[in-house]
């Protein structure tokens, strides 16, 4: 039942951890106990205390029993999950039966193991335990012992008290089954999305290592190289005319070998040496070339425009903005009828980015809902002929790994006589130039921004 052989970490954490199955049923222990041993001792109610002693120490026994079999951090499989649900469902109702069935306040309880099962395991699954507690209820509704009252009085509920607290554990664990559900699945659809996010990311981060790692490589290699060089220089020299025709080959190969080594690892090194300038740093006319240049040759019109006021603003490089920049353009080319235009504005304190495309714009869940995963961009109408409109998981990256920057976006549709979409991103300037500072602006004739506050780059 209890499976250690499973080693897929990702699959293992969406399953539940015994450890919490287990502190749970300690307190539904706890709880049983004080209110048998209340109910009997305290108030001096005629129920079979023996009885029950037994149906809570039989949970108690379950704990032990799992707790020394297994370590605290074993998580449990779908189908070993719903197997001790059901135990405490039927523990439950076998408690329930010694204390007067339905009559019992506490039979709302059924709804516990339900709701834990809706939050971590397939629908199914609940589908199957909620079946179960219905159906052990509908039995208690008709087959139970008397509920324990005081000595020389009897309370027997109506029938249709009974048959209303039965609509309730019938209503509740419904009701509170699909919400758990539905709110647990969005968490771990939001999760899904962060992990593609960090993805993403790092697939970034890897390429920015290798290319230093290159750049080192090409400082390291430059000793042994000149080494050659010089070795080959020196044996021409030493040889001169005299040298046999093919040794003379050689040595002339070997210097334009070393030559195109030589210019291979200076390209290399002056990667390196340009980072905090070209390779860094770009200007806002430049990077909203770098979106649109891969672009052009798709046949839809790009109409670009940088303006603004005073010396143009530069920033960082940032893969993350870069890749959610990009991911917007993508989509507004996808929807876009024939043009699709990029406005670049910037004043004294503010940069702004504007995004605007000419085909059906937004779906209106779309606008209700933005940020958050798994919402497709557009509706399926406006998707064409493709088959399908994806997962949605794309413009919340986007959204997430920009507003990272520092900035803010927003989307909206345009009013008539336009139509399309418009995104607009905009950061305040000095949050936009942070991690500047010391560098000239390349598009500004050499004039400095107009912050060096430090920061994370964008």
């Amino acid at each position: 039942m209890f499976d250690t052989s499973q080693t897929d970490p990702v699959r293992d954490a969406r399953h539940l951890r015994l450890d919490t199955l287990v502190r749970l049923r300690w307190l539904a222990v706890a709880g049983q106990g004080a209110a048998v041993a209340g109910a009997h001792l305290g108030l001096g109610l005629p129920l079979p205390f023996g009885w029950c002693f037994l149906v809570v120490a039989a949970s108690s026994w379950l704990n032990l029993t799992l707790r020394i079999r297994y370590p605290a951090s074993h998580r449990l499989s779908d189908d070993a999950a719903v197997l001790l649900l059901a135990f405490d469902i039927i523990q439950l109702a076998a408690l329930l039966f010694l204390t007067g069935g339905l009559q019992n306040p506490f039979a709302l309880l059924f709804l516990a193991p339900v709701l834990i099962s809706a939050t971590a395991l397939p629908p199914a699954h609940t589908l199957a335990l909620g079946l179960l507690a219905v159906g052990l209820s509908t039995m208690l509704a008709l087959v139970y012992r008397p509920l324990p009252w005081f000595a020389g009085e009897t309370l027997e509920l109506p029938f249709l008290y009974v048959s209303g607290v039965w609509t309730a554990i019938l209503l509740g664990t419904a009701f509170t089954g699909v919400y758990a559900w539905r709110v647990a699945e969005e968490a771990r659809q939001l999760a899904r999305a962060l992990a593609a996010t960090e993805l993403v990311l790092a697939r970034e981060q890897h390429l920015s290592q290798l290319d230093g790692l290159a750049a080192a490589a090409a400082h390291e290699l430059g000793t042994p190289l000149a080494t050659i060089t010089v070795v080959a220089k020196e044996l021409d020299r030493q040889l001169g005319p005299s040298a046999n025709p093919s040794v003379a080959e050689d040595l002339a190969l070997l210097r334009d070998q070393v030559e195109r080594c030589r210019g291979i690892l200076a390209k290399l090194t002056s990667l390196d040496a340009d980072q905090g300038g070209f390779i860094e740093t770009i200007t806002l006319s430049h990077l909203v070339e770098e979106l649109v240049a891969p672009q052009r040759a798709l046949g839809i019109i790009l109409d670009v425009t940088t303006k603004g006021e005073g010396p143009e603003p530069a920033c960082r490089r940032n893969p993350g903005v870069m890749f959610g920049l990009g991911n917007i353009v993508d989509n507004a080319i996808d929807f876009a009828e024939s043009c699709v235009s990029i406005e670049a504005r910037w004043s004294a304190d503010r940069v702004t980015l504007e995004i605007r495309d000419d085909g059906p714009g937004f779906a209106p869940e779309v606008l209700l809902r933005v940020g958050e995963p798994y919402v497709s961009t557009r509706s399926a109408a406006a998707a064409g002929t493709d088959g399908g409109t994806g997962l949605g998981l794309g413009l919340f990256i986007a959204k997430t790994l920009i507003e990272r920057s520092g900035a803010q976006l927003s989307l909206t549709n345009a009013v008539d006589p336009s139509t399309g979409a418009v995104v607009r991103i905009g950061w305040t300037r000095h949050i936009f130039e942070r991690e500047v500072k010391g560098l000239r602006n390349p598009g500004a004739g050499g004039a400095a921004p107009l912050t060096q506050a430090p920061g994370v780059p964008i």
